[in-house]
């Protein structure tokens, strides 16, 4: 004890708190650390998530465009799409149209049915130096090459009338480059699906505006719409957003820690 220093009987019990409060700082800190580096790990991490085909539970149709429109660059992506819905453990019916439509797949088949499909939508390998072409598909010779949606959508509806489906479900997949002398069918059965309450999902393949705008009239309060990409896709996201979970504990953390300081700061005498 130096001279003119005043004896502190409570001492000892200073000298444990001062160890009791540098433990929490040091573990809030390094809790704070650790969360900061794992939200900082996440958010630059690559994901994929692949995209819903049809609501849970749903009795699922179908409802694919095989019309001249098409693009070769679309039929590879509906390849990887009916060969990606194989591998699942749900059940589709096929329904594929052009100015006809035809019942490929009934309501309620396994998904490993589409996995035969999907050869008639990939590209071989080029051989002697030539360009690969589709296969040849069962539709050719029953299919002119026009579009007629209603013939599609209106065979997905008696399927669905005639099996009693329960929560019935058609997902659209097109260019919605409609026939102009489709109109007044594609009126009429779109009426019937409102009438009916049946959730119609359309995937619009590079469609434009104007025809999106058409279907989303026709269909009102029934229909959602999707660009650009199929159902079944991996989308593949960078920069992932944080969790959050991960966020709110990171915040909880921070505060505590504040709150620590500010609490427990440590002991100043004045003059």
């Amino acid at each position: 004890m130096t001279a003119g220093s005043i004896p502190l009987a409570d001492f000892p019990r200073l000298g444990r708190a001062r160890r009791r409060t540098s433990i929490v700082r040091a573990a809030l800190a390094a809790g704070l650390l650790a969360l900061l580096v794992a939200a900082a790990l996440t958010a630059t991490r690559t994901t994929e998530r692949t995209l819903q085909f049809l609501p849970k539970a749903s009795s699922g149709i179908v409802v694919l465009d095989l019309s001249a429109s098409i693009s070769s660059d679309t039929f590879q992506r509906i390849g990887e799409t009916l060969r990606e819905l194989a591998a699942t453990n749900r059940r589709y019916g096929l329904v594929v149209f052009s100015d006809v439509a035809y019942q490929a797949l009934p309501p309620g088949t396994p998904a490993a049915s589409l996995r035969p499909y999907a050869r008639f939508f990939t590209l071989p390998p080029a051989t002697n130096g030539f360009l690969p072409a589709f296969p040849t598909n069962p539709w050719t010779n029953s299919f002119t090459g026009g579009t007629r949606i209603a013939a599609g959508l209106g065979l997905a509806l008696r399927e669905i009338e005639q099996q009693h489906l329960r929560r019935p479900a058609v997902i659209l997949v097109s260019d919605l480059d409609d026939d102009p002398g489709d109109i007044k069918s594609l009126t009429s059965v779109s009426l019937a699906y409102r009438r009916l309450g049946i959730p119609v999902h359309i995937v619009g393949l590079n469609a434009q505006p104007a025809d999106q705008r058409l279907f989303a009239n026709l269909l009102a309060g029934t229909a959602t719409q999707q660009a650009a990409r199929l159902p079944g896709e991996r989308v593949t996201q960078s920069g992932a957003s944080i969790p959050t979970l991960l966020a709110v504990l990171t915040g909880f953390v921070a505060l505590v820690l504040a709150a620590n300081e500010w609490w427990a700061a440590r002991l100043r005498w004045a003059a």
